[in-house]
């Protein structure tokens, strides 16, 4: 019969081993080359913010952080492929707002959108814009509502796909005003953008990164962002100021990690993210981007994760009723 100093002397052995069983990685983090895998293809708003906080965490880190683009229904293989890896720091994920989105729009996923990830930390923040075609005779975005409201799908509306942050947006927007548009599907926002300019297309809800430099020069005419405050840089009033709040949002990132990556390590990363994320050159080029950096509160573990759920909460209703899903 075991006797109770016999037991405890076993639980503790049993201690002792899974202390000894945590990776050493835990303790010399990191000692080889981190990759982030991008979901979306090279040249992109996710690729150059990849590439960016690569370079400043590898400084920090003071290990090689390469980018890997795994392009590819929708962001899920590149999601997929980071839910799988192994739990050690080095394989990491960029995603946007639609990695929160893909929990409703695909029925079956091959692993679980919050439950499957370690969030690091968030990264930026991209606001988006309304924009029409330069003949469109609204004036503002109260204009451009009611000009919904009585055409409704004789007016067109741009998206690049399923699950975008445009076509999020385009959602959004086709919710606040309580009708839909006809809506046409592109292979990314420049053909979209090139079409609207060429009078094609009426309206396009798009990140300010890639829609700036036509509204600067007046190729587009351009109503509202969508962020809680003014953009610098655009001279646009927010869709809260322009008397349509229910059109907020943001096309933020985040950073992950495998669900089972030890603490400490999540911390190293979250804290690489945060060193990143205070560089002049960095911050520099985020200005470039019309995208804002996250704040420090913003780029940790605990808030990412309260976000990621909140996102996910928020925009399963909205993609309910508008019934769209990716098989």
């Amino acid at each position: 019969m075991t006797t109770r100093r016999t037991l405890l002397r076993q639980l503790g052995l049993a201690a002792g081993a899974a202390l000894l069983a945590v990776p050493a990685l835990a303790q010399d983090f990191p000692s080889r080359a981190i990759t982030i895998t991008v979901p979306f293809a090279a040249g992109g708003p996710t690729d150059v913010i990849s590439r960016l906080m690569a370079d400043g965490m590898g400084r920090d880190l003071g290990v090689p952080v390469v980018v890997e683009n795994v392009t590819g229904a929708g962001g899920t293989i590149a999601a997929q492929r980071v839910a799988q890896a192994r739990p050690d720091g080095t394989t990491l994920l960029m995603h946007h707002i639609g990695h929160a989105t893909t929990a409703t729009l695909y029925r079956k996923l091959p692993y679980d959108v919050e439950g499957s990830f370690a969030p690091l930390g968030l990264v930026s923040d991209a606001a988006m814009t309304v924009v029409a075609r330069p003949d469109f005779p609204a004036t503002d975005l109260a204009g451009v509502m009611a000009a919904i409201r009585q055409q409704g799908d004789r007016l067109t509306l741009a998206h690049s796909g399923l699950g975008g942050a445009n076509q999020l947006c385009g959602m959004l927007l086709q919710r606040a005003a309580g009708t839909a548009l006809t809506t046409v599907v592109f292979r990314g926002s420049a053909p979209a953008i090139t079409d609207m300019m060429a009078g094609r297309i009426d309206i396009f809800c798009d990140q300010a990164t890639n829609t700036a430099p036509f509204i600067r020069d007046g190729r587009v005419r351009a109503y509202a962002e969508t962020l809680p405050a003014r953009v610098p840089g655009l001279d646009l009033p927010t869709t809260a100021e322009a008397g349509v709040p229910a059109l907020a949002m943001s096309t933020w990132h985040g950073l992950y990690a495998p669900a089972g990556t030890p603490p400490e390590v999540q911390e190293r990363l979250s804290a690489a993210i945060r060193a990143a994320l205070k560089e002049e050159r960095l911050l520099a080029r985020f200005g470039e981007l019309v995208t804002q950096p996250a704040s420090a509160e913003r780029a940790t573990p605990a808030y990412h994760r309260r976000f990621l759920a909140e996102e996910v909460a928020r925009w399963r209703p909205i993609i309910t009723d508008a019934g769209q899903y990716a098989d």
